[in-house]
């Protein structure tokens, strides 16, 4: 029996001895601990070693034999109180005082202490990362690691109802999380495009609502509209939600189910005609947009079949949550609907907007009595939020800010900086995806938190979240290269302390990610350390620009005369100039003399208003907004117009360009966006005009024609005029009319560089 136990102990003890000799590592960890201490040498997981826990923590002692058996191929022996070499598991509240909080520590034996069971499986999945493949078995460097969240709520939503991912991604999904700590998984189950739970209550809903008859090809911008002719579809039963909540139940996840109202209902009503306002007919949506056609607000049936349909969700969801959507909802079909109007009247009610959140606070307290909290996005804040409903300000901060003044929680799932549907590159060999452009520093970077939310108010921002929309997503592979690195991004923002965040250190431990992912299946995309240029001058005539790489080792070379780059051409050692051409700017990344990653490319057109001195009146400020400069800067704004190069109007303006000398113009002209679905329109007229003293004008040219959906490169050739002086007056479309998506709301009019030649 003696040498039973000597022989552990002598183990421990030559490996300690042996470790101690090593040079202290520097472990690529995400996201990055609240404190880390790293010793000489390392502890060695092997056949020897044991894993000590209590039976009541059995499942996470199971869960981390599951992971220590895909390294070493075989299980570790899980004995409670051993004295062999072991990797103890157990909780403490005392020593660990933060909920889901742990302590780590790895000098010989491994101990992971939690303050709870979550925060065992979040110790363990740091080992997880700590630990390498040696001959043998793992190797854990010495450390002492103390740890705990920086947000209660850490989240990450996929919407499977625009494109249907199989149990086996959803899982894979699952261990994502769990490897950076996320605690939320957010389920997207209902929408326009397709109904993704059983109801066994309304058996249509699985045979007609989670199928539609075609899909869109390309995006929904292109016009005309094209689609494959294929139906497309599934579900989940019950018994596969129920597979999927075990799944994340070992890993301490929280699955919150949406079910979306009153809005993005039409796959809903393809199966249950009568509960729409016109009883159809209707079918589930084939591309993607925002429609008409909702729930009814006046007819009792509706709540009735939403009723039952959340007695099923909530047997299966243990959640404490059900998010019930609350985005999006035209009001089109309930101002012509008697019911809705009779329903306006009957409660009292003042207009259509109270209507919806009438509707979204009797739902809320029928959740409510079956002990149930509700979550929905920011619009349910309209019309009146029902008592204790938490909001997910997507729009931006200010549904966040209203709610907590409200003395609501908030969750912050910001578009611009949190919905990863948009694209994560400017480059052109980019995939479709929804728009925008969220690269994934501006991920890392953003303050959930920002100075302008009133100190009180942050009790109530409960975490952040990601949103992974499907529209564009129609593969497994596809989906996983919109979310990775971005979401490892998030999860680093969501738990580690802010003072801890550094954006270079979080690429030097991204880049060693891959290995990890490939465990769990996924591959990261790796465009993040791409060129990407800033302008630095804009002088008359000329151009200068900054490119940059998050690669430091890497040497960027470039060219303006038309060749590509190769080993030979310049390098990029600060300013890149452009000459008074019109041209594009190429350039690539080279290491140890070899190409690598996609050619970098920017064109930019030069004429007599680039660099010219402009004023503008009602210059927007924001997501659209200035400087002026941007309007004669010699580049032109893409059609994913997010790329900083738009200038978004929302009333009438007037550009008055000063061309620093007598100029003779023979034509002008300028960039504008038409993307109605975007609620942008062009101007109803651009008209020009000219001086030789900068107060006596007279017009020359009126553009009023802009046809094209996507970018309009309005261009007029005037008899030739002398002039210094050009004054540019846009007249603003409005407010958007019926029947276009976002009706009644006001049009933003994207203009991108003035034109004078």
């Amino acid at each position: 029996m003696k040498k039973l136990i000597v022989l552990p102990f002598l183990m421990a003890t030559i490996c300690q001895a042996y470790a101690q000799q090593q040079e202290p590592v520097q472990p690529a960890l995400i996201p990055v601990p609240v404190k880390a201490q790293y010793g000489q040498g390392y502890s060695v997981i092997s056949k020897q070693t044991a894993i000590d826990a209590p039976g009541e923590l059995k499942y996470e002692a199971a869960f981390l034999n599951g992971l220590a058996r895909q390294y070493l191929g075989y299980a570790l022996p899980v004995i409670a109180h051993t004295n062999r070499y072991s990797i103890k598991l157990s909780i403490d509240t005392l020593l660990v005082r933060e909920p889901e909080g742990y302590l780590l520590e790895s000098n010989g034996n491994i101990r992971i202490t939690a303050h709870d069971r979550p925060g065992l499986v979040h110790g363990i999945q740091t080992l997880r990362q700590l630990w390498a493949v040696q001959k043998g078995g793992l190797r854990v460097p010495f450390a002492t690691i103390v740890d705990h969240p920086r947000f209660p709520y850490r989240g990450m939503h996929l919407d499977v109802s625009r494109h249907f991912f199989p149990v086996p991604f959803i899982k894979q999904y699952l261990d994502l999380l769990s490897l950076y700590k996320f605690n939320t998984f957010h389920w997207h189950l209902t929408d326009d495009q397709g109904w993704r739970i059983e109801i066994k209550k309304y058996p249509k809903l699985q045979s007609i609502a989670a199928w539609r008859e075609e899909t869109m090809i390309g995006h929904k911008k292109e016009l005309p509209h094209r689609f494959d002719g294929k139906r497309y579809g599934g579900y989940y039963t019950q018994e596969q939600v129920k597979e999927v909540l075990q799944y994340a139940a070992e890993r301490h996840i929280t699955v919150i189910p949406e079910i979306e109202m009153p809005g993005h209902a039409q796959a809903a009503l393809s199966a249950y005609p009568e509960l729409g306002c016109t009883s159809g007919p209707y079918k589930a949506a084939t591309f993607w947009g925002v429609f008409d056609d909702v729930f009814c607000a006046g007819k009792d049936s509706t709540f009735t079949f939403l009723q039952d349909v959340l007695d099923e969700v909530i047997a299966l969801f243990p959640s404490q949550f059900i998010h019930i959507g609350g985005d999006e909802c035209p009001k089109t079909r309930w101002r012509a609907c008697p019911h809705c109007q009779q329903r306006i009247q009957t409660e009292k009610l003042s207009n259509e907007e109270e209507l919806q959140s009438y509707f979204m606070q009797r739902v809320t307290k029928y959740l409510q009595a079956k002990g149930k909290s509700v979550i929905g996005w920011d619009e349910i804040l309209e019309g009146g939020l029902a008592k204790g409903a938490t909001v997910m300000s997507w729009r931006g901060t200010g549904g966040a800010v209203e709610a907590a003044r409200m003395g609501h929680d908030a969750i912050m799932t910001t578009e611009d900086d949190y919905y990863f549907d948009h694209y994560q590159s400017l480059y052109p060999s980019e995939p479709v995806a929804a728009g925008g452009y969220t690269p994934l520093k501006e991920v890392y970077t953003y303050q959930p938190l920002p100075d302008s939310i009133e100190p009180s108010l942050l009790p109530h921002i409960k975490g952040i979240q990601g949103q992974l929309w499907s529209e564009y997503l129609p593969t497994n592979e596809q989906a996983a290269y919109m979310l990775l690195p971005r979401a490892i991004a998030l999860a680093e923002v969501a738990w580690s302390p802010a003072a801890n965040l550094n954006y270079d250190g979080f690429l030097y431990r991204l880049r060693k990610q891959s290995p990890i992912l490939k465990r769990i299946g996924l591959a990261m995309a790796s465009n993040f350390d791409e060129i990407t240029y800033t302008t630095d001058k804009v002088l008359r005539g000329s151009l200068s620009f900054h490119l940059h790489s998050s690669l430091r080792e890497a040497v960027i070379r470039y060219t303006s005369d038309g060749s590509l780059p190769d080993k030979s051409s310049r390098v990029c050692s600060g300013l890149v100039q452009t000459g008074g051409r019109n041209g594009v700017l190429r350039a690539r990344l080279f290491r140890n003399g070899m190409p690598m990653g996609r050619m970098f490319e920017l064109p930019y057109y030069i004429n007599k208003a680039t660099g010219a001195d402009i004023t503008v009146t009602n210059l927007p400020s924001g997501k659209y907004g200035g400087p002026a400069l941007k309007l004669v800067n010699g580049l032109s704004g893409s059609h994913r117009f997010n790329d900083s190069q738009w200038v978004g109007f929302t009333n009438n303006f007037e550009a008055v360009i000063d061309l620093g000398s007598e100029q003779t113009l023979t034509r002008v002209g300028a960039n504008l966006l038409n993307y109605a679905w975007q609620r942008m329109w062009p101007t109803v007229a651009l008209e020009f005009y000219i001086s030789d003293n900068g107060t006596n004008y007279t017009k020359i040219a009126t553009l009023d024609n802009f046809p094209v959906n996507g970018i309009n490169q309005a261009r007029k050739t005037v008899p030739a005029v002398k002039a210094r002086y050009v004054k540019i007056t846009g007249l603003h479309p409005g407010t958007i009319p019926a029947g276009k998506y976002g009706a009644g709301s006001t049009a933003t009019m994207m203009i991108s560089e003035f034109i004078l030649e």
